[in-house]
């Protein structure tokens, strides 16, 4: 074995130690694998530029920045709407159906921000029987196509890279969707272990906002609960005012009426919602508008924030913000909030600034749970355009009339023409850490071919023909990719494996198809820990779980997830 091929194998050995090591800081370790490769001239110049500028990557990264538009519609909050009923078991249902649908075509990490406040402010069931569930949905659902999670557009990358080939927009549907039944019914059952933890709502000062309804409402003559308007994300119908007189508390059958005042308190940030519902007029008090630049976000994993206190951070002068509350394991953190040590998970109420939303770390460190701020919403014309094309794109893209990289760059063009999106929007929201993650396995998997370790790989097993072998190893690939997935998170792990995984098949002349889906499916397999997938840190602490909820309610789902991948790999792509 040459020094070559000794160096690569140790990097990829250290960086996979790193990773479990320091899992809350990918970027610096993935970016150091790709300083490290190129210093030590183990990939060329040429080589390191078309891992950066690699097609499937150009079109990952345009795929999440059009997603942006489309999660500053109505259109995941009038799903939300539609979920919460008074039965558990109906709320359950349309819970993980209205969730895996929606993954399979967007952002998983969207839409589970969108429906998590209604769920924690849902006022039937307690939050903790659902969200762990919500988070589940997201994950399968983002199994059922190519664009439905970036794992799978980051194999595909990978795949381009390698082989010159594309995965198919629907190569993943039969097998995501044997795997979305099998593992919704074990986790129906296995909910029952799920805890029942009260929650308290977020007390935000007593903002009113009223808004009076129209003579061409469709709201008339509907009652309080077929309108949606008790389960708004952080807004509370506490009164009408009707022809002068007061009613309150609202009924849930209460009808409404033309002229009533609808008067609520909450979260003001979440103003915009009213707009969705036609005929609703809104009178915002102009002192109560200052409450506007409130939201809340959720730290993440990789964040510089991490273990460091507000003040030994310069939290204000990073961010222009300041933190007015902290929440951790459900519970709200009091005291000198300046002196608390942050963590991985916590929720952060912030007073923003001004030039809050032109920073451009705010994606790094946080994921946004309150929903796109008031004023960036989109309604009218530039809502559909952002829905409609977006979609249109993607149903072009799936019948194979146009690429998927070609369309996504004409849609984003039109996104920034219309004002759907703005350049300080991508600037701030441009997923650096995948395009680090993906360009760093793209290098690796150079150096490994470079270093000549594949042909290491074919010379050991190139010899072992025996379909048996092929398929136990096949097994050891996936379980490797989900305890790297368990331990590294989700994109790492799959960035990680997919060279060793396809550098086998060629070895052992297996089809490098069935290790490649081995790999994507693998990677999004995170149902026991809440570190592996940025779904389950959210509602890790929303839900006050711990992590032997993760293990009792994710382990037979992991495990139904697990043989239907196995067993139906082989069969949708034979190993020779």
């Amino acid at each position: 074995m040459s020094w070559q091929a000794l160096l690569v194998l140790a990097t990829f050995a250290s960086t996979i130690a790193a990773l479990i090591r320091y899992q809350h800081n990918p970027t610096k370790i993935f970016g150091g694998v790709i300083l490290f490769l190129y210093l030590s001239n183990l990939v060329s110049t040429e080589q390191l530029i078309d891992s950066v500028a690699n097609p499937g990557l150009l079109t990952l990264v345009l795929l999440m920045l059009c997603s942006i538009a489309l999660e500053k519609t109505r259109l995941l909050r009038l799903l939300a709407s539609s979920i919460i009923k008074p039965s558990l078991k109906e709320t359950w249902l349309r819970l993980y159906s209205v969730t895996v649908l929606a993954s399979a075509a967007l952002n998983n990490t969207a839409v589970v921000a969108t429906l998590l406040a209604p769920i924690r402010n849902n006022p039937n069931h307690n939050p903790s029987k659902l969200l762990l569930p919500l988070s589940y949905a997201a994950i399968l659902g983002g199994t059922l196509t190519l664009i439905g999670t970036s794992t799978n557009l980051i194999v595909n990358s990978l795949l381009i890279d390698t082989s010159g080939e594309s995965l198919g927009f629907f190569d993943f549907t039969i097998i995501g969707l044997v795997a979305v039944i099998a593992c919704g019914v074990t986790l129906a059952f296995s909910s029952r272990f799920l805890p029942n933890h009260e929650m308290e709502k977020i007390d935000f000062h007593s903002y009113f906002i009223d808004a009076k309804v129209q003579a061409e409402s469709g709201l008339i003559g509907r009652s309080v609960e077929d309108n949606g308007l008790r389960h708004l994300e952080s807004l509370f119908l506490v009164e009408i005012v009707r022809r002068n007189k007061l009613i309150s508390p609202v009924a849930p059958d209460e009808i409404l009426e033309e002229g009533d005042r609808l008067v609520f308190s909450g979260d003001i940030t979440k103003l915009m919602q009213l707009s969705q519902f036609s005929g609703l007029k809104m009178f915002a008090d102009s002192n109560g508008l200052l409450g506007s630049n409130l939201t809340e976000v959720v730290i993440r994993p990789e964040s510089v924030l991490n273990g460091k206190t507000l003040k030994g951070a310069g939290f204000r002068a990073q961010f222009d913000a300041a933190v007015v509350a902290i929440r951790r394991d459900g519970h709200r953190i009091s005291g000198k909030l300046g002196d608390v040590v942050l963590q991985a998970g916590d929720f952060l109420v912030l007073a923003v600034g001004s030039d809050y939303k032109n920073r451009n770390n705010l994606s790094k460190n946080f994921i946004l749970v309150s929903g796109v701020e008031a004023e960036s919403r989109l309604s009218g014309l530039k809502e559909w355009v952002s829905i409609g094309g977006f979609f249109g794109a993607v149903a072009l893209a799936a019948i194979g009339i146009v690429p998927l990289f070609k369309v996504m760059f004409l849609l984003l063009g039109l996104l920034l023409f219309t004002g759907c999106l703005t350049p300080s929007e991508i600037l701030r929201r441009f997923p650096k850490e995948i395009w680090l993650i993906v360009a760093a396995a793209l290098t690796l998997s150079q150096a490994l071919h470079n270093s000549g370790l594949v042909g290491l790989l074919e010379s050991a097993f190139g010899h072992i023909s025996d379909p048996s072998f092929i398929l136990v190893s096949l097994f050891v690939i996936y379980l490797l990719t989900w305890l790297l997935t368990e331990l590294v998170t989700n994109n790492a792990a799959a960035a990680l494996m997919f060279p060793i995984a396809y550098g086998f098949a060629l070895a052992v002349d297996a089809n490098p198809m069935a290790f490649t889906m081995i790999v994507a499916f693998g990677a999004s397999a995170s149902f026991v820990s809440p570190y592996g997938y940025q779904t389950n840190l959210m509602v890790y602490n929303a839900g006050r779980y711990r992590l032997v909820d993760f293990v009792k309610v994710g382990f037979p789902v992991a495990l139904v997830y697990a043989l239907v991948v196995l067993t139906l790999v082989p069969i949708m792509f034979p190993l020779k």
